[in-house]
């Protein structure tokens, strides 16, 4: 959605309890949103100049996501499918480590 820089900084802004989902203030940052959740910054952490000033904006190359810039929160709406993530895993990797 453009809250950090990088997906470590974006872990670390849940992990500092920054980051709510529905309202409610979340520190996992594996958490697994459901299609329709508001993402958004706590309250207090939306006028924290530093955390503010390292937002990127809107990210238009997923479509999965929307964010409002008027009210600075985000929707998930829906699950990506495997072609729409840009990222170069190689599933097959995971599964033969996995499987040992």
């Amino acid at each position: 959605m453009g809250l950090a820089a990088s997906r470590p900084e974006a872990r670390q802004l849940v992990a500092h309890k920054h980051i709510t989902v529905n309202g409610d203030v979340t520190n996992v940052p594996s958490y697994t949103c459901r299609p329709g959740d508001v993402i958004a910054y706590r309250p207090k952490s939306a006028h924290n100049t530093s955390i503010v000033a390292k937002q990127r904006g809107r990210n238009t190359k997923f479509s999965w996501v929307d964010w409002n810039e008027t009210t600075n929160t985000g929707t998930f709406i829906t699950m990506p499918e495997r072609e729409a993530v840009p990222e170069n895993i190689k599933e097959q990797l995971i599964v033969e480590l996995y499987s040992k």
